[in-house]
């Protein structure tokens, strides 16, 4: 494959305390139009720079730019999904390939990772989260605890999990149902490590991480959002002293919800019944879409709508449902 015209590096930025402590990967532009967190780093780095902003302890390492062709290109991917089947290839297939070799020994050598990013439709940031402390053999973990702190610390009052065990239950249904005109990458999304992206690689090598979703591409907030989720990292890890991060406003404890199902696009012609936004209330029974045969895809029961993707292509991701989470975050 050919990668003329292509960038040629990642650039990197590390801040190293001068005592010990918690390594941070602070990483952003995963996906290339998403450029709210690389406004908020270079802020952050103004800071440090400026010697507004003191290193106490620790490693600070940012990746501004995680995936400088979709950058470049200013859209979602270079040449597929950065934050899918995310591990160092021993061959090269395509760009993004070229960056997992790079961006995963990196990931690999850190304690803790900030991933910022942005969504399409409007709505609120909110957080994603890992799974609870497991020795299964989909994502085991032992930090459960200290990602649900980093989680509650960033700002955003919402927070979901669920996502690498509901994906795989998609992942084996799409394998059921493999089908010719599916889309032309569905190779790939056959791939075991598909949906593994940063958060998850992060684990698999033993560290920890949160997806901070500081909201609607355009939204003028979310660099602000970004920046203070860097800030309020740091303070909780003890790189930076407590008064260094802008306190969060009281607010009501934190909505956890849980992701439970993944809705394939089958046709180009299956429709929604309206413009869903992420977080949507939707009632059990209540009609989400229909199908190009015209059959009815209902929710499956009371909860949100999460991720709906009016533009997908067949074969892939068109949906998702959310429910109460059952977990207690409030300790």
């Amino acid at each position: 494959m050919s990668f003329d015209n292509h960038p040629t590096h990642l650039r990197i930025h590390q801040y190293a305390g001068l005592k010990s402590g918690p390594k941070l990967l602070v990483t952003a532009a995963v996906h290339g139009n998403e450029t709210c967190g690389v406004s908020g780093i270079e802020q952050v780095m103004a800071a440090l720079d400026s010697g507004a902003l003191q290193l106490l302890r620790g490693t600070l390492t940012f990746v501004p730019i995680a995936n400088p062709l979709a950058h470049q290109l200013g859209r979602r991917e270079g040449e597929r999904n950065l934050n899918r089947n995310l591990h160092p290839a021993v061959i090269a297939q395509d760009f993004e390939d070229r960056v997992a070799a790079r961006l995963c020994p990196l990931l690999a050598s850190h304690d803790v990772l900030l991933d910022l990013h942005s969504f399409q439709s409007q709505g609120q940031a909110f957080v994603m989260l890992g799974p609870q402390d497991n020795a299964g053999d989909l994502e085991p973990f032992a930090h459960a605890s200290a990602e649900a702190a980093l989680a509650k610390c960033l700002g955003p009052a919402r927070i979901v999990e669920g996502w690498l065990s509901t994906y795989e239950l998609g992942l084996r249904r799409r394998a059921a149902n493999k089908h010719e005109a599916f889309a032309p990458r569905q190779d790939l999304t056959l791939d075991p490590h598909y949906g593994v992206g940063t958060t998850e690689y992060m684990r698999s090598q033993g560290g920890y991480g949160v997806t901070l979703e500081c909201g609607q591409h355009l939204d003028p907030q979310a660099p602000e959002v970004a920046r203070l989720a860097i800030l309020r990292s740091m303070a909780l890890l003890g790189l930076i002293s407590p008064e260094s991060a802008p306190a969060q406003q009281p607010s009501r404890p934190a909505e956890v919800l849980q992701l439970y199902e993944v809705i394939d696009r089958q046709h180009s012609d299956d429709r929604f019944e309206q413009a869903w936004t992420s977080f949507d209330a939707i009632s059990k029974g209540q009609k989400i879409g229909t199908r190009h045969d015209g059959s009815a895809v209902l929710a499956a029961a009371d909860g949100r709508i999460v991720f709906p993707n009016s533009k997908a292509l067949p074969g892939q991701e068109w949906f998702y449902l959310a429910r109460p989470s059952p977990r207690d975050l409030s300790a």
